[in-house]
């Protein structure tokens, strides 16, 4: 009677600048420890927990001793000190607060490029993943939105480390679906729609993304959502989308149509394009994030973009 054998192939492993494994994103738990997300923000949220709010009032941490004013809380008088200096002071005290922290992860097939290193797409899941894992050490609840090319995958937040198991894995699902061939179905506008829609109050949403299709009306959006959220965008950039090198004979596309750029006039006149774009939706970002004195946090696709997010928020 003769055997049947059977050779079972291992998969072949995912080039890393290309796709990111669910066992990588996983792994970067081990990095979780080396920064604080946003040190200095102060969460704005009403439910008791760690971060300290703007809100001042009966809460657990005394914060500093001031002058009585007509519309202090006479509960929060000092009685020593008042009695000691001869003018009435009261004792005001900071509340703590938890944080819903919301990512906005791009996915799309705008975000499958790169010409140094790694795929702009790869960069967006390994910084999501990291800050999920620092969100949950600080004890705060995560959530997810991942734009890629035919859906909006919502996961509401919640804390858990089963739970950011399977935001993870989801994550790299989407990830490893992008190739060359790949169309988007959806837009950058309909994602910033679907967080809107959410009607999001006192979280913490950050948004990793090209922003190359970006427009007045998603500034608009932007705006609205940042009116009752702590806002910020990480926008993640290929030296290409700057400037072309002008050696050589470069083909451009758009998936149906494509054209030859061979002359060193054409090169100038797309490089200002280029640059002027880049430009604008820099100034637009800026501007946005100006309103809560943060920074527009750039990564870049050099392969050092976990350093560059430490660096850009708090190492």
């Amino acid at each position: 009677m003769s055997r049947l054998t059977f050779n079972a192939q291992k998969p072949s492993p995912l080039d890393a600048r290309l796709h990111v494994d669910y066992r990588h994103l996983v792994k970067l738990q081990a990095l979780s420890h080396s920064f604080r997300l946003l040190p200095k923000w102060q969460a704005k949220s009403l439910m008791s927990g760690r971060h300290h709010s703007q809100f001042r009032g009966r809460g657990l941490n005394f914060e500093e001793l001031k002058h009585y004013q007509m519309g202090d809380d006479i509960r929060n008088l000092d009685w020593k000190v008042t009695l000691r200096t001869g003018q009435p002071h009261v004792r005001l005290y900071s509340e703590e607060k938890d944080r819903n922290v919301i990512i906005l992860v791009d996915q799309g097939a705008n975000m499958f490029f790169s010409s140094i290193d790694t795929m702009k797409s790869v960069v967006a899941a390994e910084v999501a993943a990291l800050i999920s894992w620092r969100v949950l050490r600080e004890g705060d609840r995560i959530g997810l939105l991942i734009k890629n090319t035919t859906e909006l995958a919502w996961s509401e937040p919640m804390r858990g480390q089963q739970h950011a198991l399977h935001l993870l894995k989801t994550l790299s699902q989407s990830n490893q679906s992008l190739n060359v061939a790949s169309q988007d179905h959806i837009t950058f506008s309909d994602s910033l729609m679907t967080l809107a829609k959410r009607d999001l109050r006192q979280s913490t949403i950050i948004i990793l993304s090209d922003f190359l299709t970006l427009n007045e009306d998603d500034i608009s959006k932007l705006k609205n959502i940042q009116r009752s959220n702590d806002l910020l965008a990480i926008r993640i950039s290929d030296p290409m989308e700057h400037l072309i090198p002008k050696q050589g004979t470069w083909v451009m596309g758009d998936g149906d149509f494509q054209f030859s750029l061979d002359r060193q006039q054409q090169i100038s006149q797309v490089n200002q394009h280029l640059s002027a774009t880049a430009a604008d939706n820099a100034m637009k970002l800026n501007h946005l994030m100006a309103r809560n004195n943060l920074p527009l946090v750039e990564l870049s696709t050099d392969g050092h973009h976990l350093s560059q997010l430490k660096r850009a928020i708090g190492a």
